[in-house]
């Protein structure tokens, strides 16, 4: 079923709405609390006014139980706020969470710097932070002060004055902080995720510097991110922390004002000894609401700063979560026109690539380092989106799919193999909570992993470290192959899929190819060695970012050996033109043509040396 939207806004808003109800509970625990703050004032007038005029004990026996009695509720009251303020933030982060993973996650597929990866995480923290501490407090204590100060003015209209004016002065000075405090607070979240991020970087590659000796030059280079991080926030610090110094400064100030003030109006004889010190008290807590914005002023700025931020990143993942879910594709993959560029840059590094593979079909894409072979795979994965062009799926493009559902359909081998934190077997189910057992070992028998599997001490329930750690480059190589082939995707793509294997991991991918085509799949391998091509049945030739031939294999191979031009005959749509793969000179195919020729010479070595085995083996049976 799918889910409208447009009557919900944005996420973030509508997951600050739904906690709509708790804040009005909360506004009527602060409205009874501020109430109560009043306890003081009017304890302290009646023991000075009342008490200490008549010398009786019962009445200041009375007044006290009174005063505890209100400072227990108050303090029942204050603690249940505290809660509710708690589970109001737990409650967001709970709506937003499985939101702002996506985001992380999508961050450096969509080109974003690496280094903010991780700020979705961030600013969630910042606003969960902000709404579970006592800085909401303090915005719903703000609307009270005026009630303190009417009983000031009450007492006095000298002593409302005085409290009004060094309020104004507090205010003022949180206004002027926070201005000047948003470009320090950016800075400072930059180099702070600079600062992680080069962190993460020395704990991912900490052996390739041990062994090349760049301990030193690596954490040279940390200290200057470091000691610029330390110097935003020193400068982010200065600014708030002298406005800070200087309102609790002013706060001190003022009390010490109002009993001067309220002195001099006794001494005159316009009030009484208790209303002095009770307007000493009221003016405190009139300024308490302001005081504490202050101190909360660096959470608050975070929490808008990160509200600010997913609002603009989050809408779009929900929008991908509520997409329409599509019947799972079983028929074609359609390369139409594709043009793909970084995106993180404006360089394109494939251009008008044209093709089209039929269920049960294979193809194998060569062709030098740094032609385009593992971006097309990203955009055949859906990793990438193009610049122009499109990917289709039995018609639809890929985006048609909610993400999940169309990466069930999809088995992708990356050329960089990582596994995460987790059992064997929860790496090859991708973490699939329904996984079964026969469909895991489905697919390591597929992936020809099994007995590499059962012969570690531990089998499938061998805890690997993050990116698979505890196994050699072939093991993880055989693990990720078979998390690839795992609930018999439709659309295989395997970028450099052996080269980590030995001779019978090589036999294990031929294997693995024939048997997704058996079942009417289809496989698309990336490879620079020839046994990668040994089961496919069509050969595509990239070469300067475009395909520049797309044959069946044989030919292919054929033709560069006979140094005549390569074929082109890609299946292609019936309505679909023939593709502008641009002038074709000897100087544009040469490395393509020299690799070809590599790889069909060890092709025929190979197949020759079987036969000669072959022939051993007969006569000496």
């Amino acid at each position: 079923m799918v889910r409208d939207d447009s009557v919900s806004g944005n996420v973030v808003s509508a997951a600050l709405r739904g906690t709509s109800r708790a804040w009005i509970h909360v506004a009527v625990f602060s409205t009874i609390v501020n109430l109560l703050m009043l306890t003081g004032s009017i304890y302290m007038m009646q023991v000075y006014d009342r008490v200490l005029a008549s010398r009786s004990v019962a009445t200041l026996v009375g007044v006290s139980v009174i005063a505890l009695a209100a400072y227990a509720l108050q303090g029942w009251l204050d603690h249940i706020r505290l809660q509710m303020l708690g589970r109001i933030g737990a409650a967001v982060d709970a709506e937003l969470a499985p939101l702002t993973v996506r985001a992380a996650m999508s961050a450096p597929v969509n080109g974003a710097n690496p280094t903010d990866s991780l700020q979705p995480f961030r600013d969630l923290a910042a606003l969960r932070t902000f709404l579970s501490s006592l800085g909401p407090t303090a915005l719903i204590d703000i609307p009270f002060a005026p009630v303190f100060l009417f009983v000031c003015f009450m007492l006095h209209p000298w002593l409302g004055w005085l409290a009004i004016g060094g309020m104004l002065m507090i205010v003022g000075l949180t206004v002027l902080t926070e201005r000047f405090s948003v470009a320090p607070g950016k800075r400072v979240a930059q180099s702070g995720s600079a600062q992680f991020a080069m962190l993460e970087t020395g704990r991912r590659n900490a052996e390739a510097i041990s062994a090349l000796g760049m301990s030193s030059s690596f954490s040279e280079r940390f200290d200057l991110i470091h000691a610029r991080h330390v110097d935003d926030y020193m400068q982010l610090s200065q600014t708030t922390g002298r406005v800070n110094s200087f309102a609790k400064m002013f706060r001190l100030t003022l009390q010490s004002a109002v009993l001067g003030l309220g002195a001099l109006l006794v001494i005159r004889g316009e009030m009484s000894g208790g209303s002095m010190l009770a307007a000493s008290v009221l003016t405190s807590r009139a300024l308490a609401p302001v005081e504490l914005a202050v101190a909360h002023l660096k959470a608050f700025i975070a929490a808008r700063q990160g509200y600010a931020r997913l609002k603009a990143i989050l809408p779009e993942h929900e929008a991908s979560r509520r997409a329409l879910s599509l019947p799972a594709p079983s028929r074609t993959i359609s390369v139409e026109d594709v043009t793909l560029n970084p995106p993180s840059s404006r360089r394109f590094i494939v251009m008008s690539v044209r093709f089209q593979l039929s269920a049960g079909q294979s193809l194998g894409l060569i062709g030098p380092s740094g032609s385009g072979k593992s971006s097309l795979a990203r955009a055949l994965v859906g990793i990438w989106q193009p610049a122009r062009g499109a990917v289709r799926l039995d018609g639809a493009l890929m985006t048609q799919w909610d993400g999940d559902s169309l990466g069930r359909s999809i088995g992708y081998l990356p050329q960089d193999v990582e596994l995460f934190p987790g059992t064997i077997a929860e790496n090859i189910a991708r973490f699939d909570p329904e996984a079964t057992s026969e469909r895991i070992l489905a697919a390591t028998a597929i992936a020809g992993a099994h007995d590499m599997i059962v012969a570690l001490p531990e089998g499938y329930e061998t805890v690997v470290g993050e990116g698979g750690a505890a196994l050699s480059g072939g093991q993880r190589q055989r693990i990720a192959l078979a998390r690839a082939l795992y609930g018999d995707p439709f659309l295989v793509v395997l970028d450099e899929p052996n080269s980590s294997l030995d001779a019978d991991g090589d036999n294990a991918l031929a294997a693995a190819i024939q048997s997704v085509k058996a079942r009417r799949g289809v496989v698309i391998v990336i490879t620079h060695r020839p046994s990668g091509l040994s089961a496919v049945d069509l050969v595509g030739v990239m070469n300067e970012g475009r395909l520049q031939a797309f044959g069946p294999r044989d030919e292919v191979l054929a033709a560069t050996t006979r140094s005549e031009p390569m074929p082109e005959r890609a299946p292609r749509p019936a309505a679909a033109a023939a593709p502008d793969t641009g002038p074709r000179t000897a100087d544009a195919l040469e490395p393509s043509i020299r690799e070809l020729r590599r790889m069909a010479r060890t092709m025929r070595d190979a197949e020759e040396a079987r036969e000669m085995l072959a022939q051993e083996q007969r006569a000496h049976s």
